[in-house]
């Protein structure tokens, strides 16, 4: 059997996907995220030590994070580099796709040409899980095609494909905004990463989780209202008033520092 690739370093670059909203809280207050579980799996099988910094954050359009996080993550260096980006830019209306593209090419370029391994995904597919997606779809499926053809021409480059797995229609992969992975959904991005690296398969990441018991209508509706006035409704304000969740919030790890060799529970 091949043995899985050792990295001595880990660099991870996007938004609050991959910054690890809405996992398990860490004792520091930071969430903990599919990339600081991947670091921990890395770390547990370095033979001289492993380094991580997570340089993303929440809310960050694909300029912010090539001005942002490019020049850091290339200064920094590291064997293993994770890139996802451009989806919040997909989200708002008027969304410049051509300016994406262009912006995630020159980043994904700049990072491919220094690290041994890049890892890029293809989003989940929103349209069987959220009513009003449809408009986001011709955008997000320009994306997946640049990622895949960008794949196809680095030999250093593997890309996750989240889209095809219809496991993640599942609510229960959700944080209650319905818009970031929950716990489940982050140890399964996790894997799904590892196994994309070359690591032996821990569990099946693809698989549905067994049925839920029906909600009551009035449990859904109440959840519904819920959603709309604690999520839905601030998100819309930040929007007319040009504000991110990102704003002036550092990344929660933007040095390239040891990282503990024993992987959490």
């Amino acid at each position: 059997m091949n043995q899985p690739p050792r990295f001595r370093s880990m660099v991870a670059l996007g938004d609050s996907f991959t910054e690890g909203m809405c996992d398990d809280l860490l004792p520091d207050g930071h969430y903990r995220g599919w990339a600081d579980r991947v670091a921990e799996r890395l770390a547990a099988d370095a033979e001289d030590g492993f380094r991580y910094a997570n340089l993303a954050v929440r809310g960050k359009l694909i300029g912010q994070i090539a001005d942002e996080q490019g020049d850091a993550a290339v200064a920094l260096g590291g064997e293993l580099v994770t890139l996802a980006g451009g989806l919040n830019d997909v989200m708002r209306p008027g969304c410049d796709i051509d300016h994406v593209e262009r912006t995630l090419a020159a980043l994904a370029q700049r990072v491919a040409a220094q690290a041994r391994q890049v890892v890029m995904f293809h989003s989940v597919d929103p349209s069987r899980r959220m009513r009003g997606s449809a408009r986001l779809m011709p955008q997000i499926l320009r994306l997946q095609g640049f990622v895949r053809d960008f794949a196809a021409k680095h030999d250093n480059v593997v890309v996750v494909d989240l889209f095809h797995v219809p496991a993640f229609d599942d609510a229960r992969m959700w944080a209650e905004d319905r818009l970031h992975f929950s716990a489940e959904g982050h140890r399964r991005v996790a894997e799904g990463v590892l196994q994309a690296l070359g690591y032996p398969a821990a569990f099946d990441w693809r698989e549905p989780l067994p049925a839920a018991a029906p909600i009551p209508r009035l449990t859904k509706l109440s959840a519904d209202l819920r959603w709309i006035r604690v999520h839905v409704l601030p998100w819309i304000g930040r929007r007319l008033t040009g504000r991110s969740s990102g704003d002036n919030r550092p990344a929660k790890r933007p040095t390239l520092d040891a990282y503990p060799g024993e992987a959490q529970a």
